[in-house]
């Protein structure tokens, strides 16, 4: 029997709900923890950045307006499509983190886990993170909790799946739109989400996935002026973070920096409320 010539891969951008190349056409290899070629991944440019922040304001308005019912359910469509692919899953997290199988196994187990605990968030974050506000007089004063807008993320480096789900999930889950910079040398789990991510119901835009170098990437993201909040989570660069910070602060932008976070443990809401603002109504009492 003849031997079969292995597919050798070479995986696009996500953007728009498209999967473009790479305007500048560059690629970079990826290989895993042995330093074996996996794959060919498109090495973004900071004109790919500016098309996904295009893509990521084009989604905003129809999901943020979306009901938080409506985005649960999408969110949780994410996690059937990914249960669906749980062996490639399972694969790509081996090799791009050099863990056993049934590590792994535990992983993507978390992984689609979270988009479920998120799921069921959707539709309660009002309740919980808004308010009815005493007032002197006779009007109602109500605290509601909105999307922040267009959001850029730079994923977790050595978490390459579940690090990553638990840093998108609670941006898109309260109707923000996103631009993600995926893991510079773990980027094939990201890849394999995109693709599950174009497969569900989620509308294109909301996530925008770029691999490549977040030092080249995140610079243009955090100054660009439509653009309203970024999360720093995979920046482990001292002096790369602060310049991140100081082109933020010149059109206000929100930041979240990187804690030291276990991503395995109970998220809380503190993802989520990071990237809302708080709007007060004020409505007469009786009219």
């Amino acid at each position: 029997m003849a031997s079969r010539i292995e597919v050798r891969k070479t995986y696009k951008l996500y953007v728009g709900g498209a999967f473009p190349r790479s305007e500048s056409g560059r690629t970079y290899e990826v290989t895993d923890t042995k330093g074996r070629f996996l794959a060919n991944a498109a090495l973004a440019s900071r004109k790919d950045a500016r098309d996904a922040v295009v893509a990521a304001r084009k989604a905003f308005g129809g999901w943020s307006g979306a009901t938080a019912y409506n985005r649960g359910q999408v969110l949780y469509r994410v996690a059937e499509v990914m249960e669906g692919r749980r062996e490639q899953f399972v694969a790509d997290v081996v090799a791009a983190e050099g863990l056993t199988a049934r590590r792994a196994e535990a992983v993507v187990d978390a992984a689609i886990d979270r988009w479920v605990w998120y799921a069921g968030w959707s539709d309660k974050l009002a309740q919980v993170l808004g308010a009815s506000n005493p007032v002197a007089g006779p009007y109602f004063n109500f605290s509601v909790p909105e999307p922040t807008g267009v959001v850029a993320v730079v994923a977790p480096q050595e978490s390459s799946l579940l690090g990553l789900v638990s840093v998108v999930a609670p941006v898109i889950v309260s109707g923000n739109a996103s631009v993600v910079v995926a893991s510079e040398h773990r980027p094939l789990p990201a890849i394999t989400l995109s693709e599950v991510l174009a497969t569900s119901d989620l509308p294109g835009g909301v996530v925008n996935l770029l691999t490549g170098r977040a030092a080249e990437i995140a610079p243009w993201l955090a100054a660009h002026m439509d653009v309203n909040a970024i999360d720093l989570a995979g920046v482990d660069d001292a002096g790369l973070r602060r310049d991140l910070e100081i082109a933020a602060a010149d059109n206000v932008k929100r930041v979240r920096r990187p804690d030291t976070t276990d991503w395995s443990a109970d998220p809380g809401l503190s993802r989520v409320r990071s990237f809302l603002e708080t709007k007060t109504v004020w409505h007469p009492i009786g009219v």
